[in-house]
């Protein structure tokens, strides 16, 4: 007789779901369809641990087959669990506070955090024109939108797992210049960093310290061409990936973050500009994305001097660009591309490179 042992387990796994719901209400909608281009988002809804989700709306639709059309599409921003399984409807709502036109998919989708999935041609933006007293009550539109989750659920073993806190720890070494390997120099201040950690994030600093640079065989940087506070501010996001405080100085950062190659940065100020664009700023603000090749910022200036062409043209800014930058006047208003508007103010300075 053999003396080996057999050992039975008994597992459990139930499968349930959950519904969630969403109604989203944009108002003064006919801006959106007339004026805007990419899309908005709408604020996160949730239940309990099962993440955070969103509603993004394109005006112009995703891709060629889709630009006479809007798109909505749901996004999971963030979940405990590495996947979540879901389906989910879409409706507008009427005016008669009815739910129309809706969609909704077959089969469940597999989302990942910050994964979207949706509908491209959900309703064409003529439909939409012509039927503003049936859609649009008061200029506005209300998407409703239900998400169905499946979960599996297993004995829970109870043991909490702490908050991940490593953007901390890494943010406590670079303000407290704890175990530094390297001296920056910005407009006579020092800074002290660490090299592993500049050339994980920027690819301009990995080069600098990978070849027989003088700043590889020194551990010394001087930076000429920025101020200290948008170098901070640069810095305190290489180390955490946080958004930094743009205020006042998002152009500055934007052309930091171009210099030192950090996509992610240069996109978070292009959205503060975009926020703060006016008349008077607008041409400034389109110099200074053709600069840095901040492509989603120059969509968004042009589309805006496009729209105040005429106000626009009187500022100080715009007058300078006709004498400077008319290849920009050429792409913003191809009709005024030979303006002789007098030159109001010397030609906008260009960032240094080191």
């Amino acid at each position: 007789m053999s003396g080996d042992r057999i050992v039975e387990g008994w597992n459990y796994t139930s499968i349930t779901t959950q519904n969630l719901c969403c109604r989203w209400t944009i108002s003064e909608f006919h801006l959106f369809l007339e004026e805007m281009q990419g899309c908005i988002t709408s604020p996160t809804f949730s239940t309990g641990g099962n993440g955070k989700w969103c509603l993004r709306l394109y005006n112009n639709g995703v891709g060629e087959e889709s630009t006479d059309y809007l798109s909505v599409f749901i996004v999971l921003l963030r979940s405990l669990k590495t996947h979540i399984w879901a389906k989910f409807q879409l409706w507008i709502v009427s005016t008669e506070g009815k739910k129309v036109l809706g969609m909704g998919t077959r089969r469940a989708c597999k989302f990942l955090p910050d994964y979207e999935c949706g509908f491209k041609r959900f309703i064409l933006r003529d439909f939409i024109k012509d039927h503003m007293h049936w859609l649009l009550p008061e200029n506005k539109i209300t998407i409703f939108c239900k998400v169905t989750l499946f979960q599996d659920q297993n004995r829970d073993p109870g043991i909490q797992i702490p908050r991940w806190t490593m953007t901390d720890e890494l943010g406590e070494l670079w303000e407290n210049s704890l175990f530094t390997d390297c001296l920056l120099v910005v407009a006579g201040q020092e800074f002290r960093a660490h090299k592993a950690i500049l050339a994980a994030r920027s690819p301009v600093f990995r080069a600098m310290f990978e070849h027989d640079m003088e700043e590889s065989r020194t551990n010394h940087v001087d930076i000429h061409d920025l101020e200290p506070g948008a170098f901070k501010a640069m810095m305190g996001f290489i180390y955490t990936g946080k958004a930094p405080d743009l205020h006042n100085m998002a152009d500055s950062v934007l052309a930091a973050a171009d210099k030192y190659g950090l996509e992610r940065l240069k996109v978070i100020c292009e959205h503060a500009l975009c926020k703060e664009l006016t008349v008077e700023n607008a041409a400034h603000t389109l110099f200074l994305a053709d600069l840095h090749s901040a492509r989603q910022l120059k969509t968004q200036a042009l589309n805006f001097i496009r729209a105040h062409a005429s106000e626009v043209s009187e500022t100080s800014g715009w007058k300078t660009m006709v004498g400077s930058y008319p290849h920009l006047v050429a792409e913003a208003c191809p009709s005024m591309a030979f303006t002789n508007a007098p030159v109001l103010e010397p030609p906008l300075k260009r960032l240094k490179t080191s």
